[in-house]
Order: structure tokens, then sequence, then C-alpha cells
């Protein structure tokens, strides 16, 4: 299953991954009119997907936007999606107020590329595991790292349990899972009761 998001298409998930910013409250700013998805028909469902200037204005509300009317935010949302590539917009005569879209705009850049990179490590098949995301070449389910590490487990812990993994690999795991919930009622973990085992990527002995 590809699960790779296209090119300047996000869904929600994937913006609340990538921008910082809480999903309920990507969906508010939605409400609010303040961006404008675009809707793509999936089977039954229609989906909402984002674009790249899009995210580059939530990311600029998860660091403190949110604190200027709502008026003065659809401009900047607006003035954003009319030029993506805006460095500084001026809010009031005489440059008083200034807002700076470069820093949002590195984030959103290095966000994509760590989704990017998690995309290429991991894969889901229906025949395997339920279905549940799995590191590429093991058998080692994301959800097992995630899991662990919101319990408190440190990376170098996991990585004794799954010398197969790579640090990288494992601090991932959470963005993905953000990225791409898994959909329908929740997946049975039978590995939640039992300690991690010692798993590489190649057999003993070959």
């Amino acid at each position: 299953m590809n699960t790779a998001p296209r090119k300047d298409a996000y869904t929600t998930a994937q913006v609340s991954a990538i921008t910082g910013l809480p999903r309920p409250a990507v969906h508010k700013a939605i409400e609010h009119r303040l961006i404008r998805p675009k809707r793509v028909n999936k089977g039954l469902a229609s989906q909402r997907l984002l674009s790249k200037a899009q995210l580059v204005y939530l990311r600029m509300e998860a660091t403190g936007l949110t604190s200027l009317p709502l008026a003065t935010r659809r401009r900047v949302a607006q003035a954003v999606e009319r030029d993506p590539e805006i460095d500084v917009m001026a809010l009031s005569e005489g440059n008083v107020i200034l807002i700076n879209f470069k820093s949002a705009r590195r984030d959103v850049a290095a966000g994509l590329r760590r989704l990017a990179r998690a995309s290429r490590m991991i894969a889901s098949d229906a025949e395997t595991m339920r279905g549940s995301p799995m590191y590429k070449g093991t058998r080692i389910p994301v959800e097992v790292v995630a899991d662990m590490l919101s319990q408190g487990a440190t990376v170098t812990e996991i990585l004794e349990g799954y010398p197969a993994l790579t640090r990288e690999k494992v601090e991932l795991a959470p963005l993905y899972l953000q990225a791409f919930p898994r959909r329908g009622r929740p997946a049975q973990r039978p590995w939640s009761r039992s300690e991690p085992e010692r798993i590489s990527e190649h057999p003993a002995g070959k």
C-alpha cells in the first residue's frame, strides 16, 4: 500500500503532522474559512486536501498567529496563497507590523522531507499483520515503536530490542502514524503485552 502524500495535496492528518498544529485546529481554520481545501472524491467518501502554501499559513498558526484578529489572519492566509514565495507582509501603514513567512516555509519544507523519508521506509500489506504499517524489509510494526516511545522508552533502548532499525526509523514512527492514521476500529495489538524480542533484518545463520 502506497501512503506517500500526493504532490501539493495533503490531508488534514498530514498537515497536522507536518505543521505541528493540532488536527482540531486545522479543521477550525477550515471552518473559519481562513483556508479553503480542495474536495476530492475517493470512492463514496469525500476528502479535503490542502496545498503547500496553506501548510505554510497553518505553520504560522501553530507558532502564534492565532493571537491576531480573525480578519487579519485571513489576510495573511490569502497573501501566502497568492504568492507562495512571499517573504514579508506589512499589516499596517509604515511597516509597523511585519509578518515574516521565511521560517514557516523552512519548517514546512523540513516537515515534508521527514514525512517523505518515513513514507519510503514504511509500508503496509492487508495480508500481513492485518495491514499494520511495518518497516520495509522487517516484520516490525511501526505502532510497536511508537507505543514504546509514548511509554517512555528511549531510542537506544528500542534499538537494543530491534537492531534492524535505525535511529531515524525509530524517531519517525510517531510522525508517520499521525500523518497516516488507520481508519475503522482500532487494530488489535498482540504485541502490547509482551516484551520486545531482538529482531534483525536477516534470520540468524544467513
